[in-house]
């Protein structure tokens, strides 16, 4: 029954971050509002991280797969892709950019101890 019960709180997790988001009409997708709102009860205590460790584990090195259907989606838009390169190639490298100062400035933050 162990699985059930962390599956049940993952996926429950990502049902109230998608109606919240629905609700709500926020521009933040509703599966990344679920795992904020595991995130705020793991730190509060209010799951245990033993009841969905192991789920969560199993979900992360099975993530591979959840990226085949995006990828063919891709395919079927690549003409779309062809035409609009330029700002698809600079959103990644703005992106890529953006994720690495804040990776640095993060960690950066940690080792000073938090100051």
């Amino acid at each position: 029954m162990k699985p059930y019960r962390g599956l049940a709180i993952i996926f429950g997790f990502y049902a109230v971050g998608e109606l919240v988001s629905e609700t709500s009409n926020l521009p933040i997708p509703g599966s990344v509002l679920g795992m904020l709102f595991l995130l705020l009860a793991l730190l509060t205590g209010a799951i245990r991280l033993e009841w969905v460790e192991g789920e969560a584990e199993l979900l992360v090195r099975n993530m591979s797969v959840m990226f085949i259907p995006p990828g063919v989606g891709i395919v079927t838009y690549i003409g779309l892709m062809k035409s609009q390169v330029v700002p698809i190639t600079a959103a990644l490298i703005l992106s890529f950019l953006i994720t690495l100062l804040i990776t640095a400035k993060t960690v950066e933050f940690l080792r000073r101890g938090g100051e």
